[in-house]
């Protein structure tokens, strides 16, 4: 029953794990032994959508002394350097490192005026952070030039000194970047020796939210980085959405790490893709953290047949968008007096508080900067489907995608901020049309019920005689051609809101 006690401590346990915060130890549920690889002594990227898990993971770690036991854990938190430009960012990111370090704390050594390494690099870095980025510098090289020499008279003798001062005044321009790059050599060992001065055996640094970084500097950050960390017992770990990410550039002089050569990939990420699987996985979670309340078996007790179903859809396969609609879907049904269970009616109730606007509220925080293309790829995109075809999904070219590079990067940005999600990354296309496609399905957010009845809902979970994927293949294909132009377009168009207005009527 949804009225007993047992659920209102679940719906209130979940509530208080909605938002990571570092001063918190989350529940975190280890359903695919996450925890056991992040342990690793490896250098490692953590790739997840919002509300994947990432942030409760390093959070927890940070938190939990039988996860980090032996571990010195430096959490620091992308957001608080998103609005830095390069490189103050990353000199701020090794004051996060240095300051975090044993040694640090010191104060007697401060009192008696005798800095360790460790804080004479602090003060040094502070001083780089407040001057210019580029510094006119000053040099003057002296030296000096003499001869002795005597005079006889006589009986009389004289001698003397004469010295002549040569000076050479120089300018140049120094970066703040060329001072961090002389220096890194010392940084390295002096984080070495503090660590090995102290009861750890290893050192991670958690950079949470990396994606958050300028893009084009996220390279550089993560080059630094790695240099600065590699042959050492420090290890770091970055925690980013794999399409807003960019850790390698390659030119005269590659910048940056590559993945599964120089840094391990963790990928937290369940998609609609494979729905038996992330269905599995997140019963499994909500059993977990129903268990801690003493809560047998939620998925059987607290819904109908189809609800469980329909919640897995609703939340795109999320496990925060899928705790946070379980709760809202609890409260909207004991509202309306419903105690038995959940029904797919109350489901949808619940995730009308995760609507579009939500995640396109997300969107422009988190890409604040190039949410323009965005936005006016993903009006197309609803225009497209939901007025021209009447249908919730859709074909991308793999041809295509390789023609129009950009705006297919755009496409899978729009997949990690969970507007649309892939459902077939590799099929073919019904109708006698050539080649191999992505097959992707608007989100449930734009058509759950009562509205949009008169779209053709693709159900894509169910399959044919042949096993094949019901309504994927006979999607239509949208042109990415076609795309590049909406990106380009100047003018006013409808904006979403009165672009799904116009769907409904």
């Amino acid at each position: 029953m949804l009225s007993d006690p047992e659920v209102s401590q679940l719906t209130n346990t979940i509530k208080n794990s909605f938002r990571i915060r570092p001063n918190h130890n989350p529940a975190y549920v280890d359903i695919a032994d996450h925890l056991t690889r992040f342990r690793s002594c490896q250098h490692q990227v953590v790739f997840g959508r919002r509300g994947s898990g990432k942030s409760c993971l390093f959070v927890h770690f940070l938190h939990d002394p039988d996860a980090n036991n032996g571990i010195l854990p430096i959490y620091i938190d992308g957001d608080e350097f998103k609005r830095l430009t390069y490189p103050d960012l990353l000199v701020r990111l090794l004051l996060k490192i240095f300051e975090n370090m044993p040694t640090a704390n010191q104060a007697w050594r401060r009192w008696i005026r005798r800095p360790n390494t460790i804080q004479k690099h602090i003060d040094e870095l502070h001083k780089v952070l407040s001057q210019a980025e580029e510094t006119q510098v000053r040099q003057t090289d002296g030296a000096n030039s003499g001869y002795e020499g005597e005079l006889t008279k006589g009986p009389a003798k004289v001698k003397g000194t004469r010295t002549t001062k040569y000076e050479k005044q120089s300018e140049f321009k120094e970066q703040k970047s060329d001072h961090l790059e002389r220096y890194l050599s010392d940084y390295k060992k002096a984080l070495s020796q503090s660590l090995d001065k102290s009861k750890y055996d290893s050192a991670f640094v958690l950079l949470d939210d990396f994606y958050l970084l300028p893009r084009s500097r996220q390279p550089d950050v993560a080059d630094y980085l790695h240099r600065l960390l590699r042959g050492t017992n420090f290890y770091f770990k970055l925690g980013t959405i794999r399409h807003r990410t960019t850790i390698i550039r390659n030119g005269e002089q590659t910048i940056g790490v590559e993945l599964h050569q120089d840094v391990e990939e963790i990928n937290l990420d369940r998609t609609l893709e494979d729905l038996t699987s992330t269905s599995e996985y997140l019963t499994q979670m909500l059993e977990s953290v129903a268990d801690t309340v003493g809560l047998k078996n939620p998925k059987d007790a607290l819904f109908n047949p189809d609800a469980f179903h329909t919640l897995v859809l609703a939340s795109g396969g999320v496990p925060r968008d899928f705790l946070n609609i379980f709760v809202e879907a609890v409260s909207s049904s004991l509202s309306d007096g419903n105690e038995k269970w959940l029904t797919p009616t109350y489901i949808w109730k619940g995730a009308s508080r995760l609507s579009y606007r939500t995640k396109l509220n997300n969107l422009k925080e988190e890409a604040a900067t190039d949410t323009s293309p965005l936005e006016k790829l993903y009006r197309d995109i609803i225009s497209y489907c939901l007025i021209e075809k009447r249908k919730t999904a859709f074909l991308i070219s793999q041809e295509q995608a390789q023609e129009y590079p950009y705006v297919h990067e755009l496409i899978l940005q729009l997949m990690d901020f969970k507007l649309i999600h892939i459902i077939e990354p590799d099929t073919s296309a019904a109708s006698g049309r050539k080649g191999r496609y992505e097959a992707y399905t608007l989100d449930f957010s734009l058509f759950m019920e009562p509205r949009m009845r008169n779209i053709e809902h693709v159900e894509f979970w169910k399959v044919d005689d042949e096993y094949r994927r019901i309504g994927v293949r006979e999607a239509p294909s949208y042109d990415l051609q076609r795309a590049e132009k909406a990106i380009a377009e100047n003018f006013n168009r409808n904006s979403i809101e009165e672009t799904l207005q116009e769907v409904d009527q």
